[in-house]
């Protein structure tokens, strides 16, 4: 999967840090890209990471993303 400059280290810094919603923007963006190469597997295991920190920040991203899975029948 082709990454955007530096999205793994700033996961990585996210999750040492805690930070939910950037958690949850940064695991939408990597299923964004895993989507646009073709690889809906992955870009779900991606975007229900997204989902998950995105519960537990309180964001109202989460019904967003949990109606995305659910169009691709993964939720």
């Amino acid at each position: 999967m082709k990454c955007a400059p530096g999205l793994q280290s700033r996961l990585l810094t996210a999750h040492e840090v805690g930070d939910s919603v950037t958690l949850s923007r940064l695991y939408t963006e990597a299923a964004d890209l895993a989507e646009a190469e073709g690889d809906r597997d992955r870009a779900a295991f991606f975007l229900t990471h997204a989902w998950v920190f995105a519960l537990d920040a309180g964001s109202g991203t989460a019904d967003v993303l949990q109606n995305r899975l659910r169009s691709w029948g993964r939720c």
